[in-house]
């Protein structure tokens, strides 16, 4: 076999080695040499000359395989350090959009706390600015004295609800019309008239503004009656007799 044949050899088996041989022993590879002439007259034995890899040739083939495992496990690292970075990546983005979602439902939970403030206190001017319903009172003498102590607490005239019910009751029992047509007064010409039996000149003297100008309206003639008896006595509480 020639130079170039043994050159042959060794490149194939070197592609060999590079496709996947892992472990390359050294061993010997004998080859005969031949003679081109098949019909030799002379009975040669032709020597044969053993090849074998060098040491060098070895070591280079396992460098190669070396490498190349080398070379897919950088390209394997580097693929997950791509697939890392992409799935930080991810996150990253998600996380964002997490809080931008957040930030907007909080500003708009505040949006609606401020809308249902302003509504509130616009209901509570309107509350403000309603005008109060007037105060009933019965027609009867609970509601005559009930509303006559309202105005003398209006007016600073002093009387509880026991003193006049007290002095009411004796003078007239409760009749706004009783008139007394037989005392002093009566023979005087101004007879004594209403709920406390007030006689007109002391009724205007004492009547308080606000009320009917009549000795029978219930209301005029109690709080005149207490008016002329603060002044007189310090309250209608102290009259407990005629005055």
């Amino acid at each position: 076999m020639s130079k170039k044949s043994h050159s042959r050899a060794l490149t194939k088996r070197h592609k060999v080695a590079l496709a996947g041989v892992a472990t390359l022993g050294a061993a010997a590879l004998a080859f005969s040499a031949v003679p081109s002439n098949a019909e030799t007259t002379t009975s040669e034995a032709a020597s044969s000359a053993k090849v074998a890899y060098s040491s060098e040739q070895l070591k280079g083939l396992q460098s190669d395989v070396t490498e190349q495992l080398a070379d897919t496990s950088l390209q394997t690292q580097a693929a997950k350090a791509a697939a890392a970075k992409k799935a930080a990546a991810k996150a990253a983005s998600e996380a964002a959009a997490k809080k931008k979602a957040a930030a907007a439902a909080a500003e708009k939970k505040a949006e609606a706390e401020r809308k249902a403030k302003e509504a509130a206190s616009r209901s509570a001017k309107r509350v403000a600015v309603q005008p109060v319903a007037a105060k009933t009172y019965a027609n009867n003498l609970d509601g005559w004295i009930k509303e006559s102590l309202d105005i003398m607490k209006s007016k600073g005239i002093p009387g509880t609800y026991n003193g006049l019910y007290r002095n009411i009751m004796r003078e007239s029992s409760g009749n706004p019309n009783a008139i007394n047509n037989w005392d002093i007064n009566a023979i005087n010409g101004t007879p004594s008239i209403g709920l406390l039996q007030i006689i007109k000149p002391t009724f205007d003297a004492y009547h308080v503004s606000g009320t009917p100008f009549s000795q029978y309206d219930p209301v005029a003639n109690i709080v005149a009656s207490a008016n002329y008896a603060a002044d007189k006595y310090g309250s209608i509480d102290n009259v407990n007799g005629a005055y």
